[in-house]
């Protein structure tokens, strides 16, 4: 998995690119506090060599809880994320982004 980010010089803004290999998924989309959670707000985009790939403007200086959702079901980390979270309303862990 990989995290890219970008910082626009015109605004306050950072683009963030998220990249998942995940070849038998159907689907994956990208879920957290920059989205309120929704499962279809964020979907990332599958490449011919079975990665996942989608971009998301977010604003600068702030932190952000994520994780991805794969084929509706199942959430996880992703391991290049900034730092980790306990939620306890999920009863797990979340990435956290900072940008």
């Amino acid at each position: 998995m990989a995290i890219k980010k970008q910082y626009l010089k015109s605004k306050p803004v950072c683009k963030v690119t998220f990249s998942v290999p995940a070849e038998d998924a159907q689907s994956i989309a990208v879920v957290g506090s920059f989205n309120a959670w929704d499962s279809e707000a964020t979907t990332l985009k599958k490449l011919k060599n079975g990665s996942f790939k989608g971009t998301v403007n977010l604003p600068s200086d702030a932190s952000y809880e994520f994780r991805y959702l794969v084929d509706g079901q199942a959430y996880i980390n992703d391991e290049e994320a900034d730092g980790f979270a306990w939620n306890a309303y999920a009863d797990a862990e979340n990435g956290v982004l900072n940008v």
